[in-house]
């Protein structure tokens, strides 16, 4: 039976130029313009599947963008593991950004370059190439099912009625995702914790048209300025959220819970540096680890208004409009904190403007034990390809869906992933190591190993 690692090393090429097809495809799910690109992506998913080993592999229409859902089913009796993955990514805006075509993807210095080389292309890859492994090989010692879906960077907005109505396709004992980062290569960790989100759109409107700012200024008040103070006023002097309500979910952690935290190794002058800021900035009181996974927040993700072209142009513009979104936390809702900020916004407008807030997409935090035997059977995983035990630890992102499956498939998820802060996940220059890909593939098989034995 040849190695894992030899198979590895045999097939890297191959490995690699199977994903760059998949990167190929621009399957961003928030341009309604590449709706078709959805389903060429999910078709070359559904069409390595069946390459890998599956018995079936079908595309699964939904209200919005397709599912491509496939499985192996070695012995009825058998545990299941079902994967799940997406397979749409974000914008690649500002395009003048990128070092290379975000679309034609590059080794550079050991590191793939491409939109969606990470986030999620890459590590949803990694699963393909571990089942094809255990499967030529005959090692495969339970189920596995696919759920490979095309909204992701848009809420997931229509999986968990897909969910609801493929309960019995879907059942499991176990999710597994690759959609997360670990702390450093030489520092494994598989994250136990992932914050919700809530994403509202604000638009102050203030006169019925832009009007001249030399014959009105001073007059009429301006969207943007009143817009930019409301915002401002969600912080205090002390960076603490001011919206009433906001923290009256928020679960504290425990002591033991702090201790794990601090088993991560963090240098905030690294961290500083890496990022190219002066200091940090957060609420007070809080060690940055502890603000990026366990404290909820609040942030304006764009904002844009009158007149931004080249030039001058001498208005008083009659709407802004900001984007803004609020990572949450245990035990908060996120359709409660949704309305709290719509209700802030709308009660704080002064007499001069309307304002019109639009709840957008969200989901709630989530959280796995590390006592569950999935868990500990990734974290030996983990220990036999980087020879350490990983550190457990909570992101600061947030995977919607990942609450929902808990919800409505009845199973917990164990978040492996594999990808590094440094990646640009959502930014310019997105890349992943071509070592964490094939470290990724060569993890995933073992888990598999004592999961079964589990």
């Amino acid at each position: 039976m040849i190695p894992i690692t030899d198979y590895i090393s045999q097939n890297k090429d191959r490995f690699l130029n199977e994903l760059f097809g998949l990167i190929r495809i621009p399957s961003i799910s928030s341009i309604a313009a590449h709706k078709p690109d959805m389903y060429r992506a999910a078709e070359y998913i559904r069409q390595a599947l069946l390459d890998a080993g599956a018995d079936r592999a079908a595309l699964y229409e939904t209200t919005g963008n397709p599912v491509t859902y496939a499985e192996k089913i070695v012995n009825p009796d058998w545990p299941t593991v079902l994967v799940y993955a997406h397979m749409d990514v974000m914008p690649v805006d500002p395009i003048d950004l990128w070092n290379t075509d975000p679309f034609d993807p590059v080794i550079i210095d050991g590191k793939i370059f491409a939109r969606g080389a990470d986030d999620d292309k890459g590590q949803a890859f990694m699963h393909i190439k571990a089942f094809e492994y255990l499967v030529k090989t005959d090692q495969l010692k339970c189920n596995v099912k696919f759920m490979i879906e095309g909204e992701e960077e848009i809420g997931s907005p229509t999986l968990g009625a897909f969910c609801e109505q493929h309960k019995e396709m879907l059942r499991t004992d176990v999710i597994l995702v690759s959609d997360t980062a670990m702390i450093a290569t030489d520092v494994p960790s598989i994250t136990t914790g992932l914050r919700g989100l809530t994403y509202l759109q604000i638009e102050v409107t203030g006169p019925s048209h832009d009007l001249h700012s030399g014959l009105f200024g001073g007059a009429v008040a301006n969207p943007v300025i009143i817009l930019s103070k409301m915002l401002a006023s969600v912080h205090d002097e002390n960076n603490r959220i001011t919206i009433p309500g906001f923290y009256d979910q928020v679960v504290a952690l425990s002591e033991e819970e702090k201790a794990l935290l601090r088993q991560a190794p963090f240098d905030v002058e690294k961290y500083k540096a890496a990022i190219g800021v002066g200091d940090v900035w957060g609420e007070k009181g809080y060690p940055v680890p502890e603000l990026t996974g366990t404290r909820p927040t609040f942030d304006v993700c764009g904002i844009w208004a009158g007149y931004t072209g080249e030039g001058s142009k001498t208005i008083l513009p009659a709407k802004a409009y900001a984007k803004v979104s609020s990572r949450i936390v245990p035990d908060q809702d996120h359709a409660q904190i949704a309305n709290l900020i719509k209700e802030y916004f709308e009660s704080i407008a002064p007499a001069q403007v309307k304002v019109a807030v639009e709840i957008m997409h969200g989901g709630p935090a989530y959280v796995c034990p590390i006592t569950l035997p999935a868990y500990q059977a990734a974290e030996k995983a983990f220990a036999d390809t980087f020879g350490m035990r990983p550190v457990p630890f909570r992101s600061g992102g947030s995977i919607p869906i990942v609450s929902t499956f808990e919800k409505v498939l009845g199973a917990k998820s164990i978040l492996m992933g594999f990808g590094l802060s440094a990646d640009g996940i959502h930014s310019p220059n997105e890349n992943f190591p071509v070592w964490n890909f094939l470290k990724g593939i060569e993890t995933i098989t073992k888990f598999y190993h004592y999961f079964a034995e589990k």
